[in-house]
């Protein structure tokens, strides 16, 4: 019975997936499918509209669609051109320095944000023509942002980190915030090295200089945005308010701070709300169908079997890591980073943390995350490669050699972060979170 169980939700969810079905919908048909091998019919959908039902009652998520209005706030409200003229001052003047721009402002953006999505928009859509009109081919600009712009992700304020917290159980969200630090900074200097080889290869033009007067009155002007992430942080990591408080937070402080930058009007707020809604519903229902699937994978032992599997194969520490690193970039080439964590999650935690491997969870999290950052921006359904041509109006072909560099960073980086755990749990045995 276990055997037709997976055969029948592996073989439905491909299915509709490959049919066209939305992914939150082929999510949950096909744990309908399964159920209704094992459990009889009511009972079955019953049993699973409850599990979708209290899932969503967790506290923890209302920092989503908090976080996501922060990010569409931060979005209309000036930020992102703040933030790219202070990237400007501190690496612009290098060879290629635009590219750096990029690099970085999309890593002060994302961490601000929490969106890779918000991020690839804001930041290419000022820095691809800024690019292209100092002889920066449209393409390399193009790979630049796309690639940088899931640095979002691991540096918090996070909502994927946010997700997983709640498909591991109840991990601490400040100390997966905390561990996200390392491996992200990382990714962003190891995407500004390939860009400087690039840049050096086709004798891209550094920047203009900045004088001393006009730095200081960039750095002032970009203070107030580069707050948001020490009052949010810092009010996480020092106990003063939760993650989800934080959320508010962060909403509040970046309305206040549109308002002063004269870029939010009252009349943009609806829109602005409105888009938000719509964005955490989708988020929400496919944290619903995925947490429904991962009931009914318990239910059938899948992990266990699953488990079984991988540890049969060896009983190598490194062999099993790496074959759970390459079953996630292959599952982040087709599946968005929500569901994959929220399914993926209850089958490899258990594999990682057991005696035979003995990962730290927050460890694991920042493993996953970073695997599926590569998937973001890999056909054919990456999300942040879509975005990136799109406000870069180039074609996706055109892009994908400038792109291949770029891919070897990131997975160089994801290795290192596998095999080197003090990377990601350096900082949270810091500030005594583990």
């Amino acid at each position: 019975m276990e055997l037709t169980s997976i055969l029948i939700l592996v073989f439905s969810f491909f299915l509709l997936l490959a049919i066209g079905v939305p992914i939150a919908y082929s999510i949950g048909i096909s744990a309908i499918l399964t159920m209704l091998v094992s459990i009889l019919p009511m009972p079955a959908l019953t049993t699973l509209a409850q599990r979708m039902s209290t899932g969503l009652q967790s506290f923890p998520l209302l920092a989503i669609p908090f976080f996501i209005l922060a990010g569409q706030l931060m979005n209309h409200g000036g930020i992102a051109h703040r933030l790219i003229e202070f990237a400007k001052v501190l690496v612009g003047r290098l060879p290629g320095g635009l590219a750096f721009v990029n690099i970085m402002a999309n890593m002060l953006f994302g961490a601000i944000s929490g969106s890779a999505a918000a991020s690839a928009s804001a930041i290419g859509t000022i820095m691809t023509g800024k690019m292209t009109e100092e002889g920066y081919d449209r393409s390399f600009a193009a790979a630049v942002n796309i690639s940088s712009s899931s640095t979002g992700l691991t540096i918090p304020p996070s909502n994927i980190l946010i997700v997983y917290s709640l498909a591991s159980g109840g991990l601490s969200v400040a100390a997966l915030f905390l561990a996200g630090y390392v491996p992200g900074i990382l990714t962003g200097l190891f995407l500004m090295g390939i860009a400087a080889a690039m840049a050096y290869r086709k004798n891209y033009p550094a920047g203009e200089r900045t004088s001393l007067k006009r730095a200081l009155l960039i750095f002032l002007d970009a203070i107030p945005s580069l707050l948001l992430l020490i009052i949010v942080i810092g009010g996480i990591t020092s106990g003063i308010f939760t993650a989800t408080e934080a959320s508010a937070v962060a909403v509040l402080y970046t309305l206040i701070l549109g308002a002063i930058y004269r870029e939010i009007k009252l009349k943009d707020l609806p829109a602005l709300v409105l888009k938000s809604v719509h964005t955490s519903s989708v988020v929400l229902f496919l944290v619903a169908t995925s947490i429904g699937l991962s009931w009914v994978m318990s239910y059938e032992n899948i992990p266990q079997e699953v488990s079984h599997a991988l540890l049969g194969l060896s009983s190598n520490k490194f062999v099993i890591l790496l074959i759970i690193n390459l079953i996630l970039l292959i599952v982040g080439t087709f599946m968005d980073m929500t569901p994959a964590v929220l399914i993926f999650t209850p089958i490899f935690l258990p594999i990682v943390t057991g005696p035979e491997i003995g990962l730290d969870p927050i460890h694991f999290g920042i493993i996953m995350v970073l695997n599926l950052c590569v998937g973001l921006t890999t056909p054919p359904v990456g999300s942040l490669l879509f975005i990136g041509c799109s406000v870069a109006d180039i074609g996706i072909e055109k892009v994908i050699k400038p792109l291949i560099p770029m891919f070897i960073a990131m997975i160089i980086v994801l290795l290192l972060v596998t095999y080197l755990p003090d990377l990601s749990l350096w900082l949270p045995e810091i500030f005594g979170k583990l």
